[in-house]
């Protein structure tokens, strides 16, 4: 008995460290623009300096699992769907956060569940159950407060700019999601994460190289440990963190734990980006919560952050 409780207090702490570093990523990604860098040049840094560890937890993987016999069909499927799910998500995650404040971006990606419930109702002709319809009321009502206080504080042009981008990010990560289910029974959950991180590393790679500018790659030191950190404590250790939290409290429970990102997210922009937390902001917060907690329990989820 005290070694199942000291097995979910373990996986608890897993997961809540996971979730407090995946969502730091928004706040270091903001405090990199404070450098002359585009959006696809911080997402090069980060998928740079994070490549090799995941080259290592994919090797590490085959070796402690063997070797998993995939079809043609399978393979693809891992392509677009680590190009769909990590590449695009993040391209447009950063895209957006040029123009938003880190607090609003956590807010609007964590709806992703409400997502993957409207397009299974769209295109899998998936039942709507009136709690849903009540959860999916309550987390755009939030969104929209916490968008409509943003657009008072700055413009409501690049607002607007920003929100649909990271819209667009929560967008293809929940295709992702959903395009993932059949592969990641064969794959294995840490395997399949390694080798779609992998494979958008190579998409950011070739992305950089046609249309970013080779300028950009001189950076004061400062720059490149702020890319170091975002690459390693805010992709890569958090992953690792997640995946075994979840071996040891299931993906229900890490999904309930994993929903103090958006909190802290805006607790680390007022540290340390001086972004206000205002009434709407803490009340839109606490809707999107809420909404997405009772999408989330009424289904099984994974919690894994682009």
């Amino acid at each position: 008995m005290r070694e199942n409780t000291s097995t979910e207090w373990k996986g608890v702490t897993l997961v809540l460290m996971g979730a407090l570093l995946f969502s730091a990523k928004a706040v270091i990604v903001k405090l990199t623009y404070r450098y002359e860098i585009s959006a696809i040049g911080s997402l090069f840094f980060r998928m740079l300096f994070a490549f090799p560890f995941l080259v290592w937890i994919a090797w590490k993987a085959e070796k402690e699992e063997g070797k998993t016999i995939l079809t043609k069909k399978d393979v693809i499927q891992v392509i677009l769907m680590g190009v769909v799910g990590y590449y695009l998500a993040s391209l447009f995650d950063f895209l957006g956060l040029k123009y938003i404040s880190a607090g609003l971006e956590r807010i609007i990606l964590f709806i992703y569940p409400t997502l993957v419930v409207i397009l299974s109702f769209l295109f899998l002709k998936k039942k709507i159950h009136l709690r849903e319809v009540f959860s999916l009321v309550l987390t755009y009502t939030g969104v929209f407060l916490a968008y409509g206080q943003d657009v008072q504080l700055g413009s409501a042009k690049e607002v607007s700019l920003g929100a649909f981008f990271i819209l667009l990010s929560a967008l293809t990560y929940a295709i992702y999601l959903m395009g993932s289910g059949s592969i990641i029974p064969k794959l294995g959950a840490k395997k399949y994460t390694a080798w779609a991180l992998i494979i958008s590393s190579f998409a950011v790679f070739i992305h950089y190289a046609i249309f970013g500018s080779y300028k950009e790659l001189i950076q004061p030191f400062s720059f490149y440990a702020l890319a170091f950190v975002m690459g390693t404590v805010n992709t890569v250790i958090p992953a690792i963190f997640v995946s075994e939290g979840i071996k040891r409290v299931g993906s229900k429970t890490a999904a309930i734990v994993g929903s103090v990102g958006p909190m802290s997210t805006l607790f680390l922009a007022y540290w340390l980006l001086d972004e206000p937390i205002t009434i709407l902001h803490s009340v839109g917060t606490l809707f999107v919560l809420t909404g997405v907690f009772w999408i989330s329990a009424a289904k099984k989820s994974k919690e894994v952050s682009v």
